[in-house]
């Protein structure tokens, strides 16, 4: 007796239920990037394949099953496949990085635009904690004659920055592991942009989300009492770096942009201005030497 065909939609519907079940924010999206990954088809191929009343086999429906309850037990979906987004790019990611967010892709752009208006043939631009390497890595890949560094001291977070800078072949971003108060004292006064998305939540606030609070690496999150301690360095680190009319980026929590612009006029910046994401809320704030 032949075992009945998997319908491939029947495997895609259970497991978008499982996943709404769990609480996950899009879980057809979700369902249908992890199905894709496991049998080796892009998400709009899994729709058409859904349509077209596709099989798989067994197998392939375990590894499915398996990805799946992973997801509903809130892992990231990166950490499952393996792979994040940002901008033009596909990283690599896994424990011990920051999974980027689509909301730090608008607060890279700030740093960009401000390399690519340089004069200079050759702008140099700064991370400061760049965590996978996706900050620095952008304006390295959108910013080609540009020269980057990406600093990070965390030694986990630092093997995916330099994993992430061979994948993308971007030979001209340099990834160096240090602490952000000691790094690259020989560009003093020479810097044309800084951009930073440091640990900004406060250490009584607990992350509303599961894949946060429970896959995010601590290192990246928490900022001390109120989450400003490593605001304070990045600031200070940036001022010595940059030249007289150079840019600050930062990336801050929703709540904190006029406590950052306060901290940011009070070290002695210009040009302090606060900038919202897509959703409205304050996201970044940028500054001038």
């Amino acid at each position: 007796m032949h075992a009945e065909p998997l319908l491939l939609a029947t495997v895609l519907d259970r497991a978008v239920a499982q996943l709404e079940t769990a609480g996950v924010v899009s879980p057809r999206v979700d369902a249908e990037l992890l199905l894709g990954h496991v049998l080796g088809f892009s998400r709009g191929q899994i729709q058409a394949k859904a349509v077209m009343d596709a099989t798989i086999t067994a197998s392939q429906r375990d590894e499915v099953i398996a990805a799946i309850a992973r997801r509903a037990a809130r892992e990231p979906l990166q950490h499952i496949t393996g792979l994040a987004p940002f901008r033009s790019m596909e990283l690599s990611i896994g424990p011990g990085a920051f999974v980027p967010r689509p909301e730090t892709e608008q607060v890279a752009q700030f740093a960009i635009d401000a390399l690519r208006a340089v004069a200079s043939p050759s702008p140099i631009g700064i991370d400061l904690g760049t965590g996978s390497g996706a900050i620095a890595l952008a304006m390295a890949t959108e910013v080609p004659h540009a020269r980057i560094w990406g600093v990070e001291n965390s030694p986990r977070a630092f093997i995916w920055a330099k994993q992430n800078r061979e994948l993308v072949k971007a030979d001209n971003a340099t990834m160096i592991f240090i602490d952000l108060a000691d790094a690259l004292p020989e560009l003093n006064g020479t810097v044309d942009v800084v951009i930073s998305n440091p640990p900004y939540i406060p250490t009584g606030a607990i992350p509303r989300d599961p894949e946060v609070r429970l896959f995010d690496p601590e290192h990246a999150l928490y900022g001390g009492d109120d989450g400003l301690d490593v605001v304070h360095a990045v600031s200070a680190t940036a001022l010595r770096l940059l030249h007289s009319g150079g840019t600050l980026v930062m990336e801050h929590g929703e709540l904190q942009g006029a406590a950052i612009a306060e901290l940011l006029r009070a070290d002695g910046w210009t040009a302090v201005a606060t900038h919202r994401d897509y959703l409205g809320r304050d996201r970044a704030t940028t500054a001038l030497r």
